[in-house]
């Protein structure tokens, strides 16, 4: 038996690695084992969002985006630039650096903070025992008081568009294309799905987004992603709603994707295919059948509100359990559990968890929507501000969407703040910790916000949910 640590983390994504390192700076002897190999064969932390997801997605939207802006934008703010071209390979270069560098930083972070970093294949034996079987195929075992399982989650394949890492690939391989395909098709109008289209939209394809439901973003607020849709189809994809891919042909260097719409059979031939239509919970080889660990009929390990599986002593975090599938929730409950492992009293507000979609312009929320509160039997009231009457979105060219706070009818509580427009993503966190604090619309409505900003939208909408807004001409008289 090899050393016995207080904590062993399985995983080193978003969740595994906040948790090791949280749990180190608590006192506790910590191991954290990661499998993921880079193409130079090095094992590298960071999973899926700094390796192949969050980051490098976030690196090609930029500079796709500032591409776009250069060509169409720049003239009207008064700067010249001429023929302009993208360098793809440069960009994909620049990705790749910031990959390495956020990936070597966690590895220092490890080092800096005492936490032993364990290579290979981690898996849950009986008794809180973990097996890695490092990548020369040895195995060695270890003990701990408490491990927590933070495996994170694999695309999801689909038959009639069996993944070959060439012509059709799922969204690691979307982050790979050395040139912009002429024609590009996207299986799934998801978040993945469209921040991946508008990457290579913008760099020159011809982008068509294949969504089976019937409802464009249906988690979104009606009326955001309605605003949403209009937006991205003027700028050029094609999204097709309630068409089901019944098949897909590899043909001479094309996929012929086949599929049903409410006009029947159709078929559209592309050069590259992206299949993005979620994402499911990584328990491969993860759990020994006498580990106890119980899993539910998603495949998810279940867990309580704490994050505590079945078994004593054994914790799951981020996507391999309940709840949205993003990279800060499985950050924070890695650090409630290390808490709790430390002997704190630790919770966490999954009401309050922020959600962005990083299309241009971005789309954010937190909390419920306007469709759930009428589903919940909620009664609501709604304020809406467009960034169309903003200063300072009219300064930066950014008109596009508005901010809507949801707040309760009787009680004034924040219930949801809904966003879509430039910087949405960092404007959100506004609502969230409103939320996390009860504010009540009042509250927002009478703080003191910096002019001119993009936040006074967030603002005006907070003043619009009881007919106050400024600078809207519906405005109602204070009683």
């Amino acid at each position: 038996m090899a050393d016995k640590f207080d904590v062993i983390v399985i995983g080193a994504g978003p969740g595994g690695y906040v948790a090791a390192i949280h749990a180190a700076q608590l006192g506790l002897k910590t191991a954290c084992v990661e499998k993921w190999v880079n193409k130079e064969g090095k094992t590298v932390h960071g999973g899926t969002c700094l390796n192949v997801g969050c980051i490098p997605s976030k690196a090609l939207l930029e500079t796709s985006h500032k591409f776009v802006e250069a060509q169409h934008d720049y003239d009207e703010l008064g700067i010249e630039v001429g023929d302009i071209s993208v360098d793809v390979k440069k960009m994909m270069a620049r990705k790749e650096k910031t990959v390495a560098n956020l990936t070597g930083g966690i590895s220092s972070l490890f080092k800096a903070n005492g936490v032993t970093a364990l290579e290979g294949t981690g898996k849950l034996l009986s008794g809180k025992k973990v097996e890695v079987t490092g990548k020369d195929g040895e195995t060695a075992t270890y003990e701990a008081d408490n491990v927590i399982i933070a495996s994170g989650s694999v695309p999801v394949n689909i038959p009639p568009a069996p993944i070959d890492n060439e012509l059709i690939v799922d969204s690691a391989g979307a982050l790979e294309f050395q040139e912009a395909p002429k024609r590009l098709g996207v299986i799934g109008a998801g978040v993945i799905g469209l921040e991946l289209g508008s990457v290579w939209s913008r760099l020159g394809s011809d982008v068509t987004v294949i969504e089976a439901m019937s409802d464009f973003l249906p988690t979104v607020d009606n009326a955001i992603a309605k605003e949403t849709r209009k937006l991205l189809s003027k700028q050029g994809l094609d999204i097709k709603l309630g068409a089901k891919v019944t098949g897909s042909e590899v043909k001479d260097g094309e996929v012929v994707v086949s599929y049903t719409d409410s006009e029947g059979e159709q078929t559209q031939t592309f050069d590259k295919l992206i299949v993005c239509v979620g994402r499911k919970p990584y328990t491969e080889s993860l759990l020994d059948d006498g580990a106890g660990i119980e899993l539910d009929d998603r495949g998810f390990i279940k867990v309580d509100g704490t994050c505590r599986t079945s078994v004593d002593g054994v914790f799951a975090i981020g996507d391999v359990v309940r709840g949205p599938m993003l990279a800060h929730k499985a950050s924070e409950e890695g650090v409630m559990v290390a808490d709790i492992v430390a002997g704190h009293k630790a919770e966490m507000n999954y009401d309050a968890i922020p959600s962005v979609i990083y299309t241009a312009p971005e789309v954010a929320w937190v909390g419920i929507n306007e469709q759930e509160a009428k589903e919940q039997g909620i009664d609501i009231k709604v304020g809406t501000f467009p960034f169309a009457a903003s200063g300072r979105a009219m300064a930066n060219n950014a008109t596009e969407g508005m901010a809507k706070v949801i707040a309760h009818a009787d009680t004034d509580r924040i219930l949801g703040v809904h966003i879509i427009g430039q910087h949405a993503g960092e404007l959100i966190a506004q609502g969230v910790i409103a939320m996390e604090f009860g504010s009540s619309a009042e509250d927002l409505a009478m703080t003191c916000f910096a002019h001119p900003t993009l936040s006074e939208a967030v603002h005006e909408a907070a003043l619009a949910v009881d007919g106050h807004a400024i600078h809207m001409a519906n405005r109602k008289k204070r009683k």
